[in-house]
């Protein structure tokens, strides 16, 4: 094998010295950033509770030797019409079956069910009828009431994405973090709870102070007269007369 000349042997080496210098550098000048995502530790963070559109909607059973509403049936349709008051977002739209065994009576009802959505303050033209065909023929078609609201919700809940035991694969096991599906539960029945979704952001209104009482106060004040509310009853509910 021929061997190079030491003059070049040195230039050699002084080139992949060079070139290793210049990727190190260009190395250092490396701006792009490693960004690792991780499972926050507060279950509020980790199951944040949202505000968002969902939908209440009810069922109504009609055989087809029988037209209208049951007493049961009148007062789920009445609930409806209360709670679109309170909080619906959209009209009350009624799915009624066609070309069913029970179309007629289905169609029947439907005319009952319009008037009672009436009668507890649904205006006519929030309320929608659409039609369908149901696709299992072998099911007792079923008119369906459903509207649009606000609420507040949480989760989905049981999601277990890592090992909750003692494991190789679990790089937060030996750092004592919380398992990931911890207190999804309680932010879902807190967010069931909530009866505006509103008070979630912003803090209500102050409602009008009852005047009426108000005045018997300031009255009794200016006489010189105690302010407090007596309740000649109140000794009734006690068990024992210790410290009197």
């Amino acid at each position: 094998m021929t061997r190079l000349p030491v003059d070049s042997r040195k230039k050699l080496r002084l080139a992949v010295a060079l070139m290793g210098l210049a990727v190190t550098l260009g190395a250092c000048n490396t701006t792009e950033e490693v960004v690792t995502q991780t499972v926050p530790t507060d279950y509020r963070q980790r199951h944040p509770i949202a505000v968002q559109e969902a939908k209440r909607s009810i069922v109504i059973f009609v055989g087809q030797a029988r037209g209208g509403l049951s007493e049961a049936q009148r007062g789920d349709v009445m609930g409806i019409a209360r709670d679109w008051v309170h909080e619906g977002t959209g009209a009350v739209v009624v799915d009624v079956p066609v070309d069913t065994k029970n179309a007629r009576a289905a169609a029947t009802t439907y005319h009952e069910i319009r008037s009672v959505l009436a009668a507890g303050g649904v205006p006519a033209r929030g309320i929608v009828q659409r039609t369908y065909r149901p696709d299992d023929a072998a099911l007792l078609p079923t008119i369906r009431l459903s509207y649009s609201k606000i609420a507040a919700v949480a989760g989905p809940c049981g999601l277990w994405p890592e090992d909750t035991g003692p494991s190789i694969f679990d790089p937060g096991y030996n750092e004592n973090r919380p398992y990931f599906n911890l207190g999804c539960a309680t932010q879902r029945n807190l967010a069931a709870m909530i009866d505006n979704p509103a008070d979630l952001e912003q803090p209500r209104a102050e409602t009008p102070a009852y005047a009426a009482r108000r005045a018997i106060a300031f009255d009794r004040y200016r006489k010189g007269m105690p302010t407090s509310t007596i309740y000649p009853d109140a000794d009734k509910a006690k068990l024992s007369d210790t410290g009197k």
